[in-house]
C-alpha cells in the first residue's frame, strides 16, 4: 500500500556571518571558516538514521534554511543533492530550494546554485530601506538587494521569493509600501510578506527597539494586502502570497501536515509510522560543534505525538492556510475522525471564527484576524 502522507526534506545550515537582533533561529555567527566537507558527511549521517521512514516515498521538495546556506559553495550543495538522490528518489516535479542572503552572493555563485540542481531561491531581503537594514543588522544594503535579484534571474532562476518584513522599527505606511512596491518592480513570483515580531532569547527582546503602534501596523497591513491584491498575489498564507500559483510547494506541505525529514544541527522532523499510524517529531542537537562530534547522537529529543495533541498539532498549520480544510485532509493526516473535532468547531463557528459543514473548515475574515484565539479552542 502506498504511504498516504508526502514527504519533503528539511537540511539546515547553522551559521551565518553575523547574528541578526531578531532571529530566533538556530543560527551562530561565523568564527572560524565552515567545515563543509565535514558538516556534508554528518548531514549524510544523519539522514540514514530517517531512511526506514519513507517508505519508497519520493521527495516532493527540499528545503536548504538557516542560518545561510549561501555561505556554502555551489559544488558542496550540488554533492549534497547527488548523494541524497542516491537514497530518496526526487518528484519528477521536485522543488528545490536554497534560502540565500544578498550580502553573501556574488553574481557567478549564482549560477553554481542553479547549475547544482536547485529550481528556487529565497532571497532575505527584509528591506530596501538603509535605516531599516542598518537597525536589522542586515550585511547588505538596498544596492546589493536589487543587485542579487537582478543577479538570480540572468542565472535561470524564474522561481523565486523575496523575504520581506514590515512593522520595523519607526516605519512608517509610505516607507513599508515603498519596500514592497521596490519587490514588485521584478515581479516575483511568490513573497514572503511578514510582520516583524519580538521574540525571546534575541538582541531585540533585550533591548526592545521603538516599533510602530497598532494603529500604525493595522494600516500597513491594511495598505500592503491591498497592494499586493492589485498586482495580482494571492494571499493563500497568514504571510505569503504568491502570483500565477507560484505557491512554496515545501511549505505548503508543512501546512497541510504532510510528513518532513529534517538534517542538520537544530532541525526538526515530522513522521508517519504507516505501520502503526503514529506521528513521530524528531529534533537534532542544536549547537554546531554537539553536531559535529563524532561521540555523540544527533538526536535532542525524539517523542510520539499523543492523540490529544493531534488535533492542536494539525489545526496550528492548517488554520494558516486561506482556503477550505477539508475533512479528507484532516482524518488522512492526523488518523482522527472528524466527530473528534465537532464539538470544538461547534464552539469556534458560534464565535464567527470559521464555519464548517461535514466536508470542509473554512475560516472566516474574523478567525483570520484573532488566529491565535481559534487556535487556543482546539487545545
Amino acid at each position: 500500500m502506498t504511504h498516504p502522507i508526502p514527504l519533503s526534506l528539511y537540511i539546515h545550515f547553522p551559521w551565518c556571518i553575523q547574528k541578526c537582533p531578531y532571529c530566533d533561529f538556530n543560527s551562530h555567527a561565523l568564527k572560524t571558516p565552515i567545515a563543509e566537507e565535514q558538516y556534508l558527511k554528518r548531514l549524510l549521517e544523519d539522514l540514514q538514521q530517517s531512511l526506514p521512514y519513507v517508505d519508497n516515498r519520493p521527495l516532493q521538495s527540499i528545503f536548504m534554511g538557516g542560518g545561510t546556506p549561501s555561505l556554502f559553495s555551489s559544488h558542496s550543495i550540488g554533492y549534497l543533492l547527488t548523494e541524497i538522490n542516491k537514497h530518496l528518489a526526487f518528484s519528477s516535479s521536485i522543488e528545490i530550494t536554497l534560502e540565500a542572503n544578498p550580502g553573501t552572493l556574488e553574481e557567478g555563485k549564482f549560477r553554481g546554485f542553479f547549475d547544482a540542481g536547485i529550481n528556487r531561491l529565497s532571497l532575505g531581503i527584509q528591506s530596501f530601506h538603509p535605516e531599516h537594514l542598518k537597525k536589522l543588522g542586515r550585511i547588505h544594503d538596498s544596492q546589493d538587494a536589487i543587485t542579487a535579484i537582478k543577479a538570480a534571474i540572468k542565472a535561470g532562476f524564474s522561481n523565486f521569493n523575496l523575504d520581506l518584513m514590515h512593522g520595523l522599527p519607526n516605519q512608517t505606511p509610505t516607507q513599508a509600501m515603498h519596500d514592497l512596491k521596490q519587490a514588485l518592480v521584478f515581479e516575483p513570483p511568490h513573497l514572503s510578506w511578514y510582520q516583524l515580531t519580538i521574540e525571546p532569547n534575541t538582541l531585540f527582546y533585550k533591548t526592545k527597539p521603538h516599533l510602530p503602534t497598532d494603529d500604525i501596523l493595522a494600516t500597513i497591513q491594511e495598505q500592503g494586502e491591498n497592494l499586493l491584491a492589485q498586482h495580482h498575489y494571492d494571499h493563500y498564507e497568514v504571510s505569503a502570497f504568491a502570483k500565477n500559483n507560484q505557491v512554496s510547494q515545501h511549505n505548503i506541505n508543512y501546512w497541510q501536515f504532510g510528513d518532513y525529514l529534517g538534517i542538520g544541527a537544530g532541525a526538526h522532523e515530522k513522521l508517519t509510522d504507516a505501520s502503526t499510524n503514529t506521528i513521530i517529531r524528531r529534533a537534532r542537537m542544536r549547537q554546531p560543534k554537539d553536531y559535529l562530534d563524532m561521540t555523540k547522537s544527533m538526536i535532542a529529543e525524539n517523542k510520539i505525538v499523543t492523540t490529544e495533541q493531534l488535533s492542536f498539532e494539525f489545526m496550528m498549520n492548517a488554520l494558516r492556510l486561506h482556503q477550505p480544510i477539508h475533512r479528507t485532509l484532516f482524518e488522512t493526516r492526523t488518523g482522527l475522525a472528524w466527530e473528534t473535532i465537532r464539538p470544538t468547531l461547534q464552539i469556534a463557528a458560534d464565535k464567527e471564527l470559521l464555519q464548517f459543514d461535514e466536508q470542509k473548515i473554512i475560516v472566516t475574515a474574523l478567525g483570520q484576524k484573532f488566529l491565535n484565539d481559534l487556535l487556543a479552542l482546539f487545545l
